[in-house]
């Protein structure tokens, strides 16, 4: 790759991220110590930056670290992050760490997922939500908003499907907005085909600042009902693009009947 090729490549690259974070030349300049006229020679091509100055305008830019690689690359640079399988024996301690937590949820459900979705690991309380899932859905990898969104998923068990299905695809969709993933824009279009028209109105039943997971017992005999709220956890450190992308989601009863509930499913 020559030269002029590397910059523009990072001309562009870094623009395009600039541009999709709404940030002008001169917040960015300030943000990440330097001047408007440095980023502008950048943009244009005219100036080719280091490699340090490369990683302080992404983070300054909140550019994840699997993407700061591809701008170190564009700009002719080695990657400055590692990319660790995750059943590699250096990150045992981490696996440790996300099964305590998982573990120590119970005897409510949590997974964890990686970027796309797919799942990464779940505790028993999941699995037990899950029961009767048809089983191509559970065939690995297994995307858990396709489980939860699938007609032969818990789609049917959902009460408020309208309204909690907008709620996964709307943090999907505006995930692939804010970091372009073309794998994440055709989930987001597969689940919208499988999803009710959204609502016209704000939905009738909710906490007042979330909107609830409302769900059929997984017994087709127990016509209570679960009411769940999520919450997503994340590396917030992490400086392997394996770990910065997991994500811990966790479901947590809204009212004491579910934390009843929840608690049965567990003894069983």
């Amino acid at each position: 790759m020559t030269g002029e090729s590397t910059r523009g490549g990072l001309a562009d690259a870094l623009r395009e991220w600039r541009t999709r974070r709404r940030v002008s030349q001169l917040e960015l300049a300030m943000r990440a110590g330097t001047t408007q006229r440095h980023i502008s020679f950048i943009e244009n091509g005219r100036s080719a930056p280091g490699r340090s100055v490369i990683i302080r305008l992404a983070e300054s830019l909140e550019v994840p670290i699997r993407e700061r690689n591809a701008l170190l690359l564009a700009a002719g640079f080695a990657p400055a992050y590692p990319q660790t399988r995750l059943d590699a024996p250096q990150l045992e301690p981490i696996r440790t760490a996300l099964e305590r937590i998982l573990n120590g949820h119970l005897p409510y459900p949590a997974v964890v997922v990686e970027r796309h979705g797919d799942l990464v690991s779940a505790n028993a309380a999941f699995h037990a939500l899950t029961a009767g899932v048809a089983p191509h859905l559970l065939v690995p990898p297994v995307s858990v908003p396709r489980v939860l969104l699938h007609p032969q998923g818990l789609a049917p068990r959902i009460l408020n499907l309208d309204a909690w299905a907008w709620h996964v695809i709307d943090r999907i969709q505006a995930e692939s907005e804010r970091n372009p993933d073309d794998r994440l824009q055709r989930l987001a279009s597969e689940l919208i085909d499988l999803t009710p028209s959204r609502p016209r109105e704000s939905p009738p039943h909710h906490l007042g600042f979330a909107v609830p997971l409302r769900l059929r017992a997984p017994d087709p005999h127990d016509d209570r009902e679960l009411t769940l709220i999520t919450t997503l956890t994340h590396f917030g450190t992490a400086i392997d693009v394996t770990i910065a992308e997991l994500r811990l989601e966790a479901f947590l009863p809204a009212d004491e009947a579910t934390s009843v509930m929840l608690a049965e499913l567990a003894k069983q």
